[in-house]
């Protein structure tokens, strides 16, 4: 609704330099339409939130459920930086986590025994392409800019 509202709203802009009737009619409809939805929405969503409960072990245990297919964008990423062709490293990558998709196998075991992947990429690399905290790494940072509205603290990871 908000959205439609929204394109009403800018579909009456062509119209703001005549003002008559036909655009205050459709200001007096989307205007309190929307804001009361949107009241509506944002309360709901606190709800949602206040009363969210996070388990940390069993969110790792179901990101350990892929066998490290989440991994899979940041291993592409990885791969490119370290001098293959994106194209390559994509189609090399989609390869292998099909496999692992459809044939429920590992997808980081079957990674860390390809011989072009190593041949870029040692062994501390690919714990790092694989590495939760890696991805984490800037949440700190990132809830800071967010929610005190201030440049990101200096970072205290190495």
């Amino acid at each position: 609704m908000v959205r439609s509202n929204a394109q009403a709203a800018f579909e009456n802009i062509a119209l703001w330099h005549e003002r008559d009737i036909s655009h205050s009619s459709v200001e007096r409809i989307i205007l309190p339409d929307s804001t009361i939805l949107i009241d509506y929405m944002l309360a709901k969503a606190e709800w949602l939130v206040s009363g969210m409960l996070v388990h940390p072990q069993r969110m790792l245990k179901n990101l350990e459920l892929t066998r490290g297919l989440v991994f899979s964008g940041q291993l592409l990423l990885d791969l490119a930086g370290a001098g293959m062709l994106r194209e390559n490293a994509y189609a090399l990558v989609q390869n292998h986590a099909m496999r692992a998709w459809t044939q429920d196998g590992d997808f980081q075991s079957a990674i860390r025994a390809d011989p072009q992947i190593r041949e870029l990429l040692s062994e501390p690399q690919l714990a790092e392409s694989f590495s939760v905290l890696r991805q984490l790494a800037n949440i700190d940072e990132i809830f800071h800019r967010v929610f005190d509205g201030t440049e990101p603290l200096p970072s205290s990871r190495s």
